[in-house]
């Protein structure tokens, strides 16, 4: 995936709240810059992969280990990496679950806030699918890893996240 088709598909998501309008400006800013996007030693302000893991189930959150809020998988994008990569290999990491893209492979929402030691992350949040098993996280992550109906994450998950949950239930059908 190139930076043009990344900024391609940033550009025709429809934001579900201001909050998403002003990260997808901030994101298509971002991938403007001449240093790498995606490199956290790089730059503090860097682009990284999330996944909303849908089935029959509904969606999958999990209790964020140092942040202690509800969120979907995800996290850094590793060198040589791109997104679409990193959410599975995030999803795997912190879930144990075996998932695969939409075809073709759907950018849901972007999220700009801030992440550890003063870095920014710009998050591409695509919408991965999974057969309706229970998660097996690996014992170095949280144990707290649970399918929700959408309605009861959007009561548990972060605040921030729950515009975007909303609309996911909403459009989940075409997927499940």
């Amino acid at each position: 995936m190139t930076n043009d088709d990344l900024r391609a598909a940033i550009a025709a998501i429809e934001p579900v709240d201001e909050r998403e309008a002003q990260s997808q400006a901030a994101t298509l800013d971002r991938l403007t810059w001449s240093i790498d996007p995606f490199d956290e030693e790089v730059d503090p302000h860097h682009v990284t992969a999330s996944a909303f893991v849908i089935s029959a189930r509904g969606v999958i959150l999990h209790l964020h280990r140092k942040l202690n809020i509800w969120v979907q998988p995800g996290g850094h994008i590793d060198a040589g990496e791109d997104p679409l990569a990193a959410a599975l290999r995030e999803t795997v990491e912190e879930t144990g679950l075996v998932t695969v893209h939409t075809d073709p492979p759907t950018l849901f929402h972007v999220d700009v806030h801030p992440g550890p030691r003063g870095h920014t992350h710009y998050d591409l949040r695509y919408v991965l699918l999974s057969a309706p098993v229970d998660p097996t996280p690996p014992p170095e992550e949280s144990p707290d890893v649970y399918w929700f109906s959408f309605a009861d994450a959007v009561e548990r998950c972060e605040p921030g996240l729950a515009a975007a949950l909303g609309a996911l239930g909403a459009a989940a059908p075409r997927w499940v």
